[in-house]
């Protein structure tokens, strides 16, 4: 079977990686390694894995549930056009375990799920799968597992897509306002990243202040054209650079005094280059990039942003400041928590503030302990998690 992704290991999700090569599989038919990873490795010990099948609509589905032990795992639900079965089961285990941290450093009553759909993220009438008798068949399976997971928006899921989903699921956020939901979660996401970037420049350089500071963005979609605009607004020197052309364009004609770059490697050689925000898929810091990056701080939305373990030493080791990513960018899984209990913007945004003070704690729990921010923020998330565990 082919080659899955790299998959982290160990007790934090900014640990160890095993490689996802699938070479037999026992006798269920499910691939040895992946049900080895779930019941005996450290990255696994998940206590839920749903396979969803609905040969009708072509759905197929996985859905993760780390740990319950703060109360029901929520989490998004990815839509890709994986390589093979492997690959998204080892992706949802991945990311319902990263979900865990992420949730548990944002101080909520909620650990880590999550849920992928394998194919095309297109309709139908476009050559993909997506339909809405695909997403309402998704939404009875997430609703047979009886509010233990929490689904949302992730990536190649929209708005509109938990709409559809919503009508058969009650345990459904990131609706949309006129279906009782908060709408787009992206805004929040950009507004913690912000903050997180915020605090990073308060312990490198000693202010909060941003203004004529150096900054490159890499993925200005969903949430990165909204840091554009916080960072536009308190007077930064912001430089942008996507894939698609279509992105840059719209945020260069709103936005006339920002620049665009060709590409993400011209980016992170940038003279005088003050943050670099990877806000477009994980793996953006790696042995090639690292060497030759010129900037003081990295804090950015994308996830998952270290490829492989140690390179938050490596980050550490050229004087870089990192802020975790799961921290920073917890703003909305923040927004979609509280849609459960009747979504108030405002008390959101308050909350999605504090993730100035986590970030900084985290950077001097960093400092005493003698490790990097990312080893610091996975030890702060263990404790609350463990502690959590004995009650429930």
């Amino acid at each position: 079977m082919p080659t899955g992704p790299a998959t982290r290991t160990g007790s934090g999700p900014n640990r160890r990686y095993f490689s996802g090569v699938t070479t037999v599989t026992d006798v269920t038919g499910a691939p040895a390694d992946v049900l080895h990873t779930l019941f005996h490795s450290e990255q696994g010990g998940h206590e839920q894995v749903v396979l969803c099948q609905d040969r009708a609509t072509g759905l197929k589905a996985v859905i993760a549930i780390h740990s319950t032990a703060l109360g029901p795992a929520l989490g998004g639900t990815r839509f890709y056009p994986y390589a093979s079965e492997a690959e998204a089961v080892a992706d949802a285990l991945n990311l319902a375990r990263g979900m865990s941290y992420k949730n548990a450093m944002a101080g909520l009553d909620h650990v880590g799920g999550k849920a992928v759909i394998i194919g095309d993220q297109a309709s139908t009438d476009q050559g993909g799968i997506k339909s809405e008798e695909l997403l309402l068949a998704y939404g009875r399976f997430v609703a047979s597992l009886g509010g233990r997971y929490v689904t949302a928006c992730d990536v190649g899921t929209y708005v509109a897509d938990m709409d559809v989903v919503a009508r058969e699921c009650r345990w459904t956020t990131g609706r949309s306002p006129e279906n009782g939901g908060a709408g787009d979660s992206s805004v929040l996401t950009a507004f913690g990243v912000y903050q997180g970037m915020r605090a990073s420049a308060q312990h490198r350089w000693g202010s909060p202040s941003l203004r004529a500071k150096r900054i490159g963005i890499a993925g200005v979609g969903k949430v990165g054209h909204h840091l554009v605009e916080h960072l536009v607004a308190e007077g930064a020197e912001v430089f942008v650079t996507d894939v698609r052309e279509d992105a840059v364009r719209r945020i260069t004609e709103r936005y006339r005094d920002v620049v665009a770059v060709a590409d993400t490697d011209e980016l992170i050689r940038l003279d005088g280059l003050a943050v670099y925000a990877p806000c477009a898929l994980g793996g953006a810091l790696n042995d090639a990039t690292v060497p030759v990056l010129t900037a003081e701080v990295v804090c950015g939305a994308a996830n998952n942003q270290l490829s492989h373990p140690g390179v938050e030493k490596d980050l550490a080791d050229r004087g870089i400041l990192y802020a975790p990513d799961y921290v920073v960018n917890a703003g909305g899984v923040i927004q979609v928590a509280d849609e459960l209990h009747g979504f108030d913007f405002e008390r959101c945004k308050a909350k999605a503030a504090k993730i100035y003070d986590t970030t900084l704690a985290i950077f001097a729990r960093a400092k005493t302990d003698g490790i990097p921010p990312a080893a610091a923020a996975d030890r702060i998330a263990e404790q609350r998690m463990a502690e959590a565990r004995p009650s429930r």
